[in-house]
Order: C-alpha cells, then sequence, then structure tokens
C-alpha cells in the first residue's frame, strides 16, 4: 500500500490565495463585508454572537448579526485610523493566520526543535525553525503591504530596510514562547508599529534603518500581541484603548470579542518564575511573600499562575488583574516591552522595569534587555514601593 505523501509545509499555512495589496481601508472594508454574516448555533440550537462593537449597534454589513470584524472596527464601526495603517494591518493579520495555523499543523513537530546555528548575536536566543520561518511570513506580508519602511525583528541581528516610501516602522517578535512549543504550550507574536521619522531620510540605510527602529515606546502609534492558544486573539490599541478581537476559522475574520479592556485595579494573582526565588533581591522577596500571605494593602492571599509564555501571561493579567513579571535583564524593550506596556496602559494598568515607566525609556540598542513589570495599577504601585525588586543575579537558566 502506498504511504500518504505529506503534503509541503507551504501549502499547510497558506489561508486564502495570493494576497492582494488595497489601495484603501474602504476596498478592505467591502472585502470582508460578506464573511461576517455567519451565525453560529450551539449543540441547544441558541444563537452564539460576539460581542458588539459600539453601544450594542449591528455592523454596518452585519445587519441584525452585530459581528464586527477587525477591519471594519478600524474603518467603520469603532476607531477611524488612517487607509495606510489599515492597509498594514490587513497585512499583519494575514500574516498571523498563517502563523498560527503554523503552530497547529501537526506537521512542525521538527520546526520546534533548536537550529544548529551556534553564531547568534549575544543579545539573541537561539533561533529555531519556527521562529525563522514566523519572521519570514511576517517579512513577506510587510514586504506585500507596501506600507513598511523598516522592520525590525528579534530574529535578526540589524533592521531590514524594505522601502523608502512605507510611512511605517514594524518592530516585532515574531513567535513568542516558541522554546516550549513541543508541548503545545501557548504561544504568541507581539507587533509595533511607529511612523517613518521622515527627517531621517537623507541619512544612509543602514544608519536610518537603526534609529528608526529605536524610538521611544512613547512614539507608538499602534501596538498588538496575537496569542496563539485554544484560541486564537488578536489584541490591540491604537492609542484609544485596547480591544481583542478572536479568530473566527469558519470565516477567516478576526470578529470583535472584547471591546474597551480594562484591566482590573487590583488582582489576586502574581506570574514570575518563583522557582528562582533565592536569586531575587530582598525587596521582590518581600513583596511575594506579604502578598501569598494576604498581608498586603489587599487582605486576600494572592496566587501564583504561570506559563512562561509572555504573551498568555500577560492576557490572563490583562482580563483578570495582577501583575505578570520577569524580574531579570530578560525582556527585549524594542520587541517586547514597548508594545506590551502601551497594550497594557492603554487598558489601565502600568508597565515598569521595576523603576522606570517602559514607555519613557530611550532604546540605545537593538536587542537592549530589562526586567519588566506589567499589570494592575495598584498592584503596580504597591510592588514597585517594595524599591529593591530588580534582579541582579543572572546565572543563566537552561530552562
Amino acid at each position: 500500500m502506498q504511504s500518504a505523501v505529506r503534503p509541503p509545509l507551504y501549502h499547510l499555512v497558506s489561508l486564502r490565495p495570493k494576497l492582494q495589496k488595497f489601495s484603501s481601508k474602504s476596498q478592505l472594508c467591502a472585502l470582508g463585508t460578506p464573511f461576517c454574516r455567519l451565525r453560529m448555533t450551539s449543540v441547544s440550537g441558541s444563537e452564539l454572537r460576539p460581542l458588539r462593537a459600539v453601544g450594542g449597534s449591528s455592523s454596518s454589513s452585519g445587519g441584525d448579526d452585530g459581528f464586527v470584524t477587525l477591519l471594519e472596527y478600524v474603518g467603520k464601526e469603532g476607531i477611524h485610523v488612517k487607509d495606510d495603517l489599515v492597509v498594514l494591518l490587513d497585512h499583519i493579520q494575514y500574516a498571523s493566520k498563517r502563523i498560527a495555523a503554523l503552530v497547529a499543523s501537526p506537521f512542525n513537530y521538527s520546526l520546534g526543535k533548536q537550529t544548529g546555528f551556534d553564531s547568534v548575536g549575544s543579545d539573541r536566543d537561539a533561533p529555531k525553525p519556527l521562529d525563522i520561518l514566523s519572521n519570514e511570513i511576517i517579512l513577506s506580508s510587510l514586504r506585500k503591504s507596501g506600507k513598511v519602511a523598516v522592520m525590525a525583528s528579534e530574529e535578526n541581528d540589524e533592521p531590514t530596510w524594505i522601502s523608502e516610501d512605507g510611512p511605517y516602522v514594524v518592530v516585532t517578535d515574531p513567535l513568542d514562547g516558541s522554546r516550549n512549543i513541543d508541548a503545545s504550550i501557548p504561544t504568541g507574536t507581539i507587533f509595533g508599529i511607529y511612523k517613518r521619522l521622515e527627517e531621517l531620510d537623507d541619512l544612509p540605510i543602514e544608519e536610518k534603518a537603526m534609529l528608526n527602529s529605536l524610538q521611544s515606546g512613547s512614539r507608538l502609534i499602534a501596538a498588538a500581541y496575537v496569542l496563539y492558544s485554544s484560541a486564537t486573539i488578536l489584541c490591540i490599541t491604537f492609542g484609544s484603548g485596547t480591544h481583542a478581537f478572536t479568530l473566527d476559522h469558519s470565516t477567516g475574520d478576526f470578529i470583535l470579542t472584547n471591546p474597551s479592556i480594562q484591566i482590573p485595579p487590583r488582582g489576586q494573582i502574581y506570574s514570575v518564575n518563583d522557582a528562582r526565588y533565592f536569586d531575587w533581591p530582598e525587596g521582590l522577596r518581600q513583596y511575594i511573600d506579604t502578598v501569598r500571605q494576604g498581608k498586603g494593602r489587599y487582605p486576600k492571599k494572592y496566587s501564583a499562575r504561570y506559563i512562561c509564555s509572555l504573551v498568555a501571561d500577560l492576557h490572563r493579567t490583562l482580563l483578570y488583574g495582577g501583575v505578570a513579571m520577569n524580574p531579570r535583564d530578560h525582556l527585549r524593550l524594542v520587541y517586547e516591552a514597548n508594545p506590551l506596556s502601551f497594550i497594557v496602559e492603554q487598558a489601565g494598568g502600568r508597565g515598569s522595569d521595576g523603576k522606570h515607566r517602559i514607555l519613557s525609556l530611550q532604546p540605545y540598542k537593538l536587542h537592549q534587555r530589562l526586567p519588566l513589570f506589567l499589570g494592575s495599577l495598584e498592584d503596580m504601585e504597591e510592588l514597585e514601593s517594595y524599591g529593591d525588586i530588580q534582579q541582579k543575579v543572572n546565572p543563566g537558566y537552561e530552562v
């Protein structure tokens, strides 16, 4: 009996025909309109509807169903952003769908293994094939958008110059948490979007690519993460609130499910690898000891929840409150700390390195690492009041 032929990998991650270019958001929204009308029915027969975006009103295209897609939300139903940004966003969501299919594929097992690359930058983690392929998917989508001048990625030593006239700069961690993908632990993609600095246009390509990529987080115009878990969720901010969209695999659309997320002012969960407890400074140990005994400002015992996947730990914190942290110089300011802090702040929380607001920091190198604390405003204020919370001991953990 002839064995089945395994399909090429690109067949597994191709979710629609050749990606087209669109000049305006009206073209994109018109394309997405017919896909908003599908009704899902539960076992009991009752209709399941996503949350409506604006005051419970129906989508202009979805009739009575009230389905609002990501592109509709940025074009009609919610926040209005520039046409160029909507076109870029369409290509970003397309890349995210391809990565979602890739990480869920039964053929990706070998891609989760470490590569044989011995020479990577000292500030970068050794890549895996899944990291590299995810990076290529994003770069390809950004090129096709025609809207990006520079892409800076955690997977590349230097920024990639794409186009002289692209209005935007994109920074990204293509596949956060990939070290645990063999165990099917949730992973994620992180994006930050800046405007291209036109005053740098006359500089040499390498110089202007780097300077555009090293913008302060305070200059972000949009940031997003995509969580690949039991559902694929795209959580995004354009600087006026944080909103989550869930991928409907039956239509290929991201549907608005959590508009205007507000992180609770205080939670009852801390997320950190407390196996490192004895490497922590005294202030951080005192804080954790205090809140888990219920002796802090909030008189209830805190629980520990830790996935070891930054996007997944943050998503839970965003919904339930509390603090997610890595107290050592491990997470990257450009690709992780800045975009995620922007998202958290727009949901009413705070992002800090333990001493300073993340978005106030000026990056001085592309792969700069730092401690990161993200969470509810009251929890963050209490944590920072302990003073010494940045871990200085960093022996180089293997797991």
